[in-house]
């Protein structure tokens, strides 16, 4: 009986690290790396995964919904972290709609990946809602 192989892997060829160091800066950042044909039409989630210094490893498409949502895999987005040695992640969504108000599920999610991180030694350093012209910070308003 055969078994599958694991295979677990991270490499980078980036020599000049990109440092985040606010949230605008983040939302600069990920705008710039962001679809912006559909950004008003289709919801996606991705996932910034950062070194101690806050200096960008990366960034995980981690799904693409419809117009009014999208799914957001705790397990999913941890495993892609731990396999990137990730320090620290900051998720991010757009809502098509343009209202940046976190939905009651956005905020539990929130919560439930922060605690997830916790165990793991992550920090979750903020979870941000764009749309093409403005974003939230979960962390500049206090609820992370």
């Amino acid at each position: 009986m055969k078994v599958a192989e694991i295979k677990v892997s991270y490499s980078t060829n980036q020599t000049d690290k990109i440092k985040l160091t606010n949230c605008k800066e983040t939302f600069e950042f990920i705008l710039s790396k962001w679809n912006l044909d559909i950004i008003e039409f289709q919801e996606e989630c991705k996932i910034i995964l950062v070194n101690r210094s806050n200096c960008v490893l990366g960034i995980y498409q981690l799904s693409k919904g419809g117009i009014s949502g999208t799914v957001v895999d705790i397990r999913i987005i941890l495993s892609v972290a731990l396999k990137c040695n990730a320090s620290g992640i900051i998720l991010v969504h757009n809502h098509p709609s343009g209202n940046m108000k976190p939905s009651e599920t956005d905020i539990k999610i929130t919560r439930k990946l922060k605690d997830a991180c916790e165990l793991l030694d992550i920090s979750l350093i903020d979870h941000v809602i764009i749309s093409k012209y403005n974003y939230f910070s979960f962390t500049e308003d206090n609820l992370l």
